[in-house]
């Protein structure tokens, strides 16, 4: 028979087993749910077929995100509503957009954030016409332009010109690339596209190129985010924008495999991105910390953000006046 103090001596080894064992599955359970953490989880990130966001194809193609220990999931989108919506969605984690489609997104969603600058189009965004030779034959013309804010920028600074609103054409709602195929068949007389479709379309549909945005600031392609993310992933972010900046400067120097891997995204050769990527500013992480979110100088993307806003209101896309300075984050550029 076990004496009273052996009996005790056994009763309090099984409480510290029973503890043991409650901690060591504590923490188990801490480890696992450590592999489920945000870091763990791939960056989704969405581009669509325009040449400026070659960046982020290249660092794909070249594998410069695994290189910063990162995983990214890639999605290609054939249009910027398609992408818009995927992110409304919560199906995006970084989205390369329009200035413009920034603003819209934020309008309905202030905790979407600009947190990159990803270029200027330089003359790559453009109006196709036919039989058009100054701003007033666009009166009572057709014109295909896609719904959405930056391309109605681009139209209505042309129409200006001439004293011309929306008012004065017939609009066919088409994306980009159905808008440069409508005017390639001549279905429309007015075209609103960008590159890589715009050259094309107008040889095809025996037009020009009537107005573009070479030499001006009308369109900004940017990266956003939502704040829950940029607080929450704050490494991750730099990690892909370390990526990113590898990337632009392949391209802007030129580099053949670069190009060719821009290429393959976007169906053109190599040599056709290369003169396409002619028609846009490319910013590096240099750029973005000196000049993207600098009020004092007059090339930064504050004056297209209020620009645009303001564009945004005048349309009606927007039912209240927004401030330019909500619209971003400069936080992980300025920490890089």
């Amino acid at each position: 028979m076990l004496k009273l103090s052996s009996l005790i001596r056994l009763f309090c080894l099984a409480i510290a087993s029973l503890v043991l064992t409650i901690a060591c599955s504590q923490q188990l359970n801490t480890n696992s749910s450590n592999t489920n953490s945000p870091q763990s989880q791939p960056l989704v990130s969405a581009t669509n077929n325009w040449v400026g966001l070659s960046g982020h194809h290249v660092a794909v193609g070249k594998n410069f995100f695994k290189e910063q220990g990162l995983k990214v999931q890639d999605l290609f989108f054939q249009s910027s509503s398609e992408e818009i919506t995927a992110f409304l969605a919560g199906k995006v984690d970084l989205a390369w957009l329009t200035s413009g489609d920034a603003i819209q997104m934020i309008a309905k969603d202030p905790s979407i954030k600009i947190i990159y600058l990803v270029d200027y189009s330089n003359g790559s965004d453009g109006i196709l016409g036919r039989g058009i030779k100054s701003p007033q034959d666009a009166k009572g013309k057709t014109v295909g332009r896609e719904n959405v804010l930056y391309e109605r920028v681009l139209l209505q600074a042309y129409l200006q010109k001439a004293g011309l609103t929306e008012k004065d054409v017939a609009i066919k709602d088409l994306v980009a690339s159905d808008a440069a195929a409508a005017f390639a068949a001549k279905k429309v007389d007015i075209a609103v596209s960008y590159e890589p479709y715009l050259g094309k379309a107008a040889k095809q549909g025996e037009g020009e190129v009537i107005f573009s945005t070479k030499g001006t600031n009308l369109i900004a392609d940017v990266v956003v985010a939502r704040d829950r993310l940029i607080q929450s992933r704050k490494s991750d972010l730099q990690a892909y924008f370390r990526a990113v900046d590898k990337a632009v400067d392949l391209l802007n120097a030129g580099d053949a495999e670069a190009l060719k891997i821009s290429g393959s995204k976007l169906g053109v050769t190599g040599e056709e991105v290369k003169e396409q990527i002619l028609g846009a500013k490319l910013f590096n992480l240099k750029g973005n910390k000196s000049m993207a979110f600098n009020k004092g100088n007059p090339n930064s993307l504050i004056g297209n953000l209020e620009l645009t806003a303001k564009a945004a209101y005048d349309f009606k896309i927007v039912s209240q006046p927004l401030k330019a300075e909500t619209f971003y984050d400069d936080s992980i550029v300025q920490s890089m």
